[in-house]
Formats: C-alpha cells, sequence, structure tokens
C-alpha cells in the first residue's frame, strides 16, 4: 500500500504502541535535518537530534528505545527496540520502485524461443537472447542484457547496464544494480611450461621460470544465484571454468567486488564494498567481509566468520573466528601487533637514547 499512511498504521506495522495521536496523516520519510513539511515523518536513533525536535516542522516521529521527545515538540511517537532493523521495515514502507511501464519496449529484442512470464517490463535497448527465460514480475531496466538459456526467476530486478551471461541462473527476487556482470569468463590462462608466478611459490626472492606463451583456459561452465540475493554495481562473478560459481541464498554483495571463478559463497553473507575473492574460494554461511578483504585462492573461511575490513586472508579461517589486518591474523592478535608497531617510534627513540649514553660513559671510562 503505497503512501500516505496514518500513523497508527506504521506503528501496527512496527509492532508499536503510539503515545499521541495515531489519526495523523504521513506522507513520506526524511531525515530529521531535512523534514520540512508537517507531514514528514522522522526516524531518530541519536539523543541529540531529539534535543532538536522543537525545531522541526514535523509532527510525528519513531524513536529509538531510551530516547524521549522533549515535552510539546511532537503530537504523535512510538519506541522501537532494534532501531536498525525497525528502520529497514519502516523504509519498506516508502520505497519507490523504478519506473517499469508493464510489457516490453518496441525497441526490446526478445529472440525466438525465449519466455516471458506474466506482468514482466522489459525497458528500451534491453536484450533476451534465445531460449532465455524470465520468470513472473521481473522487471529487465532499459539496457539489460539476458543472454542465450539464461533463466531469471520471479519477481527479479535488473537495473540499466545489467550483464546476465549464457546459461546464468538467477533464483527469485534477486537484485542485480547497475552494469554488474553475471557470467563473465574466469581469470584462467596457463603456461606450456611453469611460468614464473608458480616458481615463486616455491622458491626464494628471485625465480628462474619466465611467463610465456600463456593459453587461454575456457569457462564452460556457469553461474548460479540464491533467490533473495542482491549484487551491487559494477560487481563482477565469474563463471566457473567447469561446474558452477555458486551464490547461495540470501547473500548480498556490495559494489565493485570480483567473485572469482569456480567461488562458492554460502546463505545470508554479507560481502562489502571492494571484496575480491580469488578462483575456487569457499565461503561459509553468514560470514562477512568487510570493505577491501581479499582472499587467496583456494582458501576457505568457516561459517559465521568475520573479517574486518582491508585485510588479506592467507590461509584458512575457523568458523566464528573474527580476523583481521594484512595479513589477516586473528583479531586479538592483529591488533596486539598494530600496537607493537605504533610503539617502534618510541623503542626506537629509547634505543638511540641508550646508545649515545652508552658512549658517553665509555668515554668517561677512557679517559
Amino acid at each position: 500500500m503505497p503512501a500516505p499512511y496514518s500513523f497508527a498504521e506504521i506503528a501496527q506495522t512496527l509492532g508499536a504502541e503510539v503515545q499521541g495521536d495515531g489519526t495523523l496523516t504521513v506522507a513520506r520519510l526524511m531525515h530529521p535535518l531535512e523534514a520540512s513539511k508537517p507531514d514528514d515523518l522522522i526516524f531518530i536513533m541519536d539523543p541529540g537530534l531529539a534535543a532538536r525536535l522543537n525545531e522541526s516542522p514535523v509532527r510525528c516521529a519513531v524513536l529509538a528505545e531510551g530516547i524521549e521527545p522533549p515535552e510539546g515538540s511532537l503530537d504523535a511517537w512510538f519506541h522501537v527496540t532494534r532501531a536498525r532493523f525497525a528502520l529497514a521495515i519502516l523504509m519498506d514502507l516508502f520505497e519507490r520502485m523504478p519506473h517499469a511501464p508493464p510489457g516490453v519496449h518496441p525497441t526490446a529484442v526478445v529472440e525466438d524461443g525465449a519466455q516471458i512470464g506474466a506482468d514482466v517490463s522489459i525497458g528500451a535497448l534491453a536484450y533476451v537472447g534465445p531460449n532465455a527465460r524470465i520468470g513472473d514480475g521481473c522487471i529487465l531496466m532499459p539496457q539489460a542484457y539476458v543472454a542465450a538459456d539464461a533463466v531469471i526467476g520471479d519477481h527479479c530486478l535488473l537495473y540499466p547496464g545489467v550483464r546476465i551471461g549464457e546459461e546464468v541462473i538467477l533464483g527469485d527476487r534477486v537484485i542485480i544494480h547497475y552494469n554488474a556482470a553475471i557470467g563473465a569468463d574466469g581469470f584462467s590462462f596457463v603456461t606450456p611450461q611453469m611460468a614464473s608466478h608458480e616458481a615463486a611459490k616455491t622458491g626464494g626472492d628471485t625465480v628462474s621460470a619466465t611467463l610465456e606463451g600463456i593459453y587461454r583456459i575456457a569457462s564452460i561452465g556457469t553461474v548460479r544465484l540464491g533467490d533473495d540475493v542482491e549484487v551491487g554495481a559494477c560487481t563482477a562473478i565469474d563463471r566457473s571454468n567447469i561446474g558452477t560459481t555458486v551464490i547461495g541464498r540470501g547473500t548480498k554483495i556490495d559494489n565493485h567486488c570480483q567473485i572469482g571463478h569456480n567461488v562458492r559463497v554460502g546463505e545470508d553473507c554479507l560481502l562489502s564494498g571492494q571484496v575480491g575473492l580469488a578462483g575456487s574460494v569457499r565461503i561459509g554461511n553468514r560470514v562477512v567481509l568487510a570493505g577491501q578483504v581479499g582472499v587467496a585462492d583456494h582458501l576457505s573461511i568457516g561459517d559465521d566468520a568475520v573479517v574486518g575490513g582491508g585485510s588479506g586472508v592467507w590461509k584458512n579461517v575457523e568458523p566464528k573466528q573474527v580476523v583481521a589486518g594484512y595479513p589477516a591474523l586473528p583479531k586479538t592478535e592483529a591488533l596486539r601487533r598494530e600496537t607493537d608497531i605504533a610503539r617502534l617510534p618510541r623503542l626506537l627513540r629509547g634505543m638511540a637514547t641508550l646508545r649515545k649514553q652508552v658512549a658517553e660513559m665509555r668515554q668517561r671510562i677512557d679517559e
């Protein structure tokens, strides 16, 4: 149901009890510092912002538990416990879906053999390849591309510039943001003889082998995304060499991530911006990878593990383990290492002072 809503309807959605006049109507959800109309609704998690409610024209607000409005500043409010989760539900009420007229735009191309479900929107200059299947209620925005034999589940949303490769499979309610590529070839090459990067794994600081005669390894596998997966803008998920690159149900991937060939990511994972997973990595369920995490090839990260931002994962991570740093170490060890590094300048100054004192003592002894 689109806005406007009565404040009582919003409280009911969040399972909260209204304080004040629940019949008041709210038309839009706004940031507390940007609200400008009496029928704007604001959500306050910062006590400092609550203290400024007397300066705001709004009459209704949702407040995090423990925050009270100044007397007379609001006509209606209610409290929520898990504030960010409540905000997510609230934003669902006010979300505006992208403009997507029903049917197939005259400039779109739908090849012979493609199957188009009910209530589908295919935008201008979009392409659907032969024998591809588009599920019910899907939205393919302008210039989206779905290759031959790809399968798109029900109620998926593909933003402009999305590229879905041949035989790629998307589950239901998948969202792919601008210019993401699902199903490009993996970065797989080989040389007739041992190459320099292979020799470097077992050698010292130099290599005798060379990188010569690079031969492409074809990617004949595919990619499968589970239900409710979301993929950010400009992210690439490569198809496997043989078999399937898999992203599990409910996993959310941020912008500018690189998922290599033959990777398997579990369910309900969070991968933040610029995460890079090399080929054949195994990620368990409910894993969190913060921004700019890099994971070397053929490693595994266990269920419920958390990897801190900017970490370089160079060995397997155990389930429920928290690691951080470059190279990644258990969190307490990584923090101790950083603390020790921070102490080095003071230690070096102390050593310089000590050397000077020793030199002066020797000089006095010699005299």
